[in-house]
């Protein structure tokens, strides 16, 4: 099923929400690739010789079609959820053509949930979605909770978190297929980094004092404390004003001094990394940063530069190479626009749910991996939780630019 007006609307002046609908109508009529401009996704590929089944995978975005009315018009928070819907599903649908034009076949319903709690419990018990292969949404949490909540009493078959990095342990569905790795696997990926690659004997902890920073300094000690056999020294301490005299006196003027800050915080962070830039004209020193980092526009990459700050992402995308320019490029050519970060997850996860459905089966998720554009899969059943992602690229900056770590 796929939700499109059927007549124009009036948009009352706002050119933004005209923006939208326009991407909006022409994504859910997006024309068959051919396989010669699908090559290059999907030469990893290979197409049985077999006719495939067809697998029928059902879409759960947020369009908000209901905003489109006059009488209920967009508001900016209701229009970004909008944008994040039909870029998400522009790349989806990029994605299942391609693999369509190698001989899969796919049936591709698409709903829209209006993130609304009522309709995501509503599409849980809808027939069409529980006869198909794969659940793909709602987007949100709560979307995904009331959905499988009854989805759950239906016996309905696995349902993909695509965009959230919400912990499994939050919905308890066996059938969840959770993308995007939750935060406690960026700590346990920073931990493994530390005691690994670094060999450190000793790891201070700088805490803002905020309750949340509990939810990566937890996983991290966990981790830490396993991989090193508690021969790695956590020292945890909450920092005010920059202020780090009392530890000087277990600093180490040869060594690596390893810091792990785990706040978000901006004001707490320019004072405490101003602090260590101090720090380190004396005391080597190395920042392990939280993932959220990556989006904080006031960090200075020159000052984390000297730092030999590392950090870990899942959204690392590489516009030099050669297949992500080449799929920017057709996504132009298709959509006349650009491809935004939703657009690149959309498509990736589109080619790798597309090719799982239509060849191995959901059923061997663990055992099919898969290198995309924005990041790589490599799924782990989790008891009562079901499958996570667990893939984490460890990033350093590296002339004055986020590298993976080789």
């Amino acid at each position: 099923m796929i939700l499109v007006p059927n007549r124009p609307l009036p948009l009352n002046g706002n050119k933004a929400i005209a923006l939208i609908i326009i991407l909006f109508i022409g994504g859910l009529g997006i024309p068959k690739l051919s396989l010669a401009s699908a090559k290059f996704k999907v030469a990893r590929l290979k197409a049985h010789t077999d006719t495939p089944k067809v697998a029928t995978i059902s879409l759960l975005l947020p369009f908000g079609t209901d905003h489109l009315q006059p009488s209920s018009p967009f508001t900016p928070g209701r229009l970004k959820e909008t944008a994040i819907a039909v870029d998400y599903y522009n790349g989806f649908k990029l994605a299942i053509d391609s693999l369509t034009s190698l001989g899969l076949n796919f049936k591709l319903q698409v709903f829209d949930t209006k993130d609304q709690i009522a309709t995501a419990k509503l599409l849980g018990s809808n027939a069409s979605i529980i006869a198909g292969n794969l659940v793909v949404g709602p987007v949100f949490p709560e979307g995904i909770k009331a959905f499988t909540t009854n989805y759950l009493k239906a016996g309905g078959v696995m349902v993909v978190s695509p965009l959230s990095a919400s912990s499994p342990s939050n919905y308890k569905y066996p059938g969840l297929i959770t993308v995007i790795p939750p935060l406690e696997y960026h700590a346990n990926a920073s931990a493994k980094y530390v005691t690994d690659k670094l060999k450190a004997t000793k790891v201070f902890i700088l805490k803002s004092g905020a309750a949340e920073e509990n939810d990566y300094i937890k996983p991290f000690t966990k981790a830490a404390d396993s991989l090193s056999n508690k021969q790695t020294q956590i020292i945890s301490l909450t920092v005010n004003n920059g202020l780090l005299n009392t530890i000087l006196a277990q600093l180490s003027k040869t060594d690596q001094n390893i810091f792990v800050l785990p706040s978000t915080d901006h004001h707490f962070l320019n004072v405490t990394l101003n602090a260590l830039d101090s720090l380190n004209l004396a005391y080597p020193v190395t920042v392990i940063g939280h993932p959220g980092w990556v989006n904080l526009d006031f960090l200075r990459g020159e000052q984390l530069q000297k730092l030999n700050t590392v950090i870990t992402s899942t959204d690392l995308v590489d516009y030099k190479a050669l297949n992500t320019i080449s799929f920017l490029r057709l996504y132009r050519k298709t959509y006349k626009t650009e491809a935004t970060p939703y657009a690149i997850k959309g498509y990736d996860e589109g080619l790798y749910f597309g090719k799982l459905l239509a060849t191995a089966g959901a059923d061997h998720i663990e055992t099919v991996d898969f290198t995309g554009l924005h990041n790589s899969f490599h799924f782990e059943k989790k008891g009562g939780l079901g499958w996570v992602n667990t893939h984490v690229e460890i990033l350093k900056y590296v002339n004055f630019e986020l590298k993976k770590v080789e």
